[in-house]
């Protein structure tokens, strides 16, 4: 089983496609990662000696910022935004869409489930009175 940046590969998958299960590598980054490993992108992971495996963990450490440093990156980049107070850190703070999107409707992904107004369970009446 090929282990990269504490991810272990699907065995059955093309390289190319299971490279992208590392966060931070997508179908372009893994494609450039096999040839700059010298590894044919259809070739399944199965099929991958350990040599290969090794110069593809070498190229990808060398030249990408993968899970847990880009995790801390992206999460330092909105807390930063927070801090300085601009429109973006704001909208984050709110829990509102940061990129321009309309939030009279939609935005439900963002905004979460819509608070239910104005519905009461009727009382039950006590038996026998």
């Amino acid at each position: 089983m090929a282990r990269i940046a504490g991810i272990d590969l699907p065995r059955e998958k093309q390289v190319e496609i299971a490279l992208t299960y590392i966060y931070g590598i997508g179908r372009t980054r893994a494609r450039k990662a096999c040839e700059g490993a010298n590894v044919t992108c259809s070739t399944k992971v199965r099929d991958l000696t350990d040599e290969e495996v090794v110069r593809l963990r070498e190229f990808i450490d060398a030249n990408y910022q993968i899970e847990g440093d880009l995790r801390r990156e992206r999460q330092q980049n909105v807390k930063r935004l927070m801090e300085i107070g601009c429109y973006r850190g704001l909208r984050h703070r709110r829990g509102l869409p940061v990129r321009g999107q309309r939030t009279h409707t939609n935005a439900r992904s963002r905004k979460g489930p819509r608070p239910q107004v104005g519905i009461k369970k009727k009382q039950r009446l006590q038996a026998g009175r």
